[in-house]
């Protein structure tokens, strides 16, 4: 007969109770101790790499916390199967950072049915069946950006130029909300032009500056661009830098982590970041919470903040930099 890991914790509750004296345990060890697995869409992109710092500095905070960290490796099948892991080893709660929204969505409701808690973090699912969700509100990051963008082409009613918009994905929900916040503010204003069709970048430097050096090629005339995180904004820099461009051009992104998004504003080489605050840290204490039978709320929404080179330096200083 195959015994579960909650199986074997009763049976132990049960045995201390009887023979209190045959184990180096206490009861409250036993109850106390939790398994956490956590599915992270990928360990390469520097928000996410700090992201991970964030949740394992908190985890250390917990001593009764066994923290599990799989990486997805930027592929909806290996989250999907990291996840089924997690239920198979009978995990007492589960975080998850999607890549997709809709791929992701069957095996949170999987875990959900199998009575493990489930904390979505950054994308969401395309379901209400999770216990939580926790990050950044990506239209309203992607209204601050498209009222900065704006401001730089000339102000509300006057603004004049063209722009290029590179997506981080365009089946993840985060980049279609920074997107549509953006056009909002910058869609009033007939004097701006798009000049490209939806490109993802799929959150990467590299992709980025392939993007951009197509639409160097293509238009002699680019004013700004609106790179959906802070490395495809460099990304599109490096190229125009590359194709001596870069000084007629204004560059935007979004994440704002101090030694990166900060550091390309500081330099001058981003006209402006917008902060998008890792939510690992608060996953960690909310799962707790629900493990030892609080109420938590359904949705936590972080704050962001604009970033230029007025307070780059401040937030640099702050952080050591």
């Amino acid at each position: 007969m195959t015994i579960t890991r909650r199986q074997f914790g009763k049976w132990a509750m049960a045995t201390m109770l009887i023979a209190p004296l045959a184990f180096n345990i206490s009861v409250a060890d036993a109850k106390d101790k939790y398994v956490i697995g956590f599915s992270q869409t990928t360990t390469v992109e520097p928000w996410r790499v700090q992201f991970n710092k964030d949740l394992e500095a908190e985890a250390k905070k917990h001593a009764n916390v066994e923290l599990l960290v799989a990486d997805g490796q930027d592929k909806t099948e290996k989250q999907v199967a990291d996840v089924e892991n997690f239920i198979r080893q009978e995990v007492d709660a589960i975080l998850i950072s999607p890549k997709e929204s809709a791929g992701l969505t069957g095996v949170v409701e999987k875990a959900m049915d199998a009575g493990i808690p489930v904390i979505v973090l950054d994308r969401n699912v395309d379901t209400e069946k999770y216990t939580q969700w926790i990050g950044g509100d990506n239209v309203v990051i992607g209204e601050a950006a498209g009222k900065y963008a704006v401001e730089l082409l000339g102000g509300k009613g006057k603004a004049t130029g063209t722009v290029v918009e590179i997506w981080g994905g365009l089946g993840t929900q985060a980049s279609h909300d920074r997107s549509n916040g953006f056009h909002k503010y910058t869609d009033a204003e007939p004097g701006i032009k798009y000049l490209l069709d939806k490109q993802s970048g799929d959150w990467k430097q590299d992709q980025a500056y392939n993007i951009m050096a197509t639409a160097l090629r293509n238009h002699e005339d680019i004013t700004l661009v609106y790179g959906h995180n802070d490395p495809m904004a460099y990304g599109a820099y490096l190229a125009a830098k590359d194709a001596g461009r870069e000084k007629n051009i204004l560059f935007i992104g979004v994440d704002g982590l101090p030694n990166e998004g900060v550091q390309w504003v500081n330099k001058g080489e981003l006209a402006a970041t917008f902060l998008y605050p890792t939510p690992g840290a608060e996953g960690l204490r909310q799962a707790l919470k629900v493990l030892a039978g609080e109420k938590v709320e359904k949705k936590i929404v972080l704050g962001t903040e604009t970033i230029t080179k007025e307070n780059a330096p401040a937030i640099l200083k702050a952080n050591g930099l």
